[in-house]
């Protein structure tokens, strides 16, 4: 795809918030690329069910982008669909911005990025790692939170909705193999 000016569409990687989780907020994949197809993207490609897709299309800003995705998400899906989206050169800022290396050679299933809809204020930062009751470690720089959970997400007292809570803004998490993967498929 090409844009007015002959020049090649960027790639894009979106994250959905909260879809599939436990038979709520039902999206599957296969309409989610046809929804953003229909809405002029191309090569539309989705990983894994929780709402991953990386795809080519031309835009203003990825806010416009955002917001044109979740007025066709909410219209398609019947439901407020939140997208996260990063250009292929933002995403490989946060892989290599990671503060956890060790963690993401070692363990990388319990490091995640928590992708933020408005950068983190460091004083906000400060209050969520105040706020950690067991092992977890936070670091965050601008749209992006780096969370190592030792012992396991599942049970961490550290949630969506308390980090959304102290950072002020609403966020989605991927972990490190996701994030990776979803990186080698933007060209990342």
């Amino acid at each position: 795809m090409s844009t007015a000016r002959g020049e090649v569409a960027p790639t894009y990687i979106a994250l959905l918030r909260a879809v599939n989780l436990a038979g709520r907020n039902v999206v599957a994949m296969s309409g989610l690329r046809d929804l953003l197809t229909e809405l002029g993207m191309h090569d539309v490609r989705t990983i894994l069910q929780s709402g991953n897709v990386v795809f080519r299309g031309a835009a203003k800003s990825v806010g416009d982008l955002e917001q044109k995705l979740q007025v066709a998400g909410q219209r398609e899906f019947g439901f407020a669909v939140e997208f996260f989206v990063r250009t292929t050169k933002e995403w490989e800022a946060v892989i290599a911005a990671n503060p956890f290396p060790d963690h993401a050679e070692r363990d990388p299933g319990h490091l995640l990025v928590v992708f933020l809809k408005e950068p983190a204020a460091t004083a906000r930062v400060a209050a969520l790692q105040q706020a950690i009751k067991g092992r977890e470690i936070v670091r965050a720089k601008g749209r992006e939170a780096y969370i190592y959970y030792p012992d396991g997400i599942g049970r961490s007292k550290l949630t969506t909705a308390l980090i959304e809570q102290k950072l002020a803004t609403r966020a989605t998490g991927r972990n490190w193999n996701t994030v990776l993967k979803l990186g080698m498929l933007g060209g990342a």
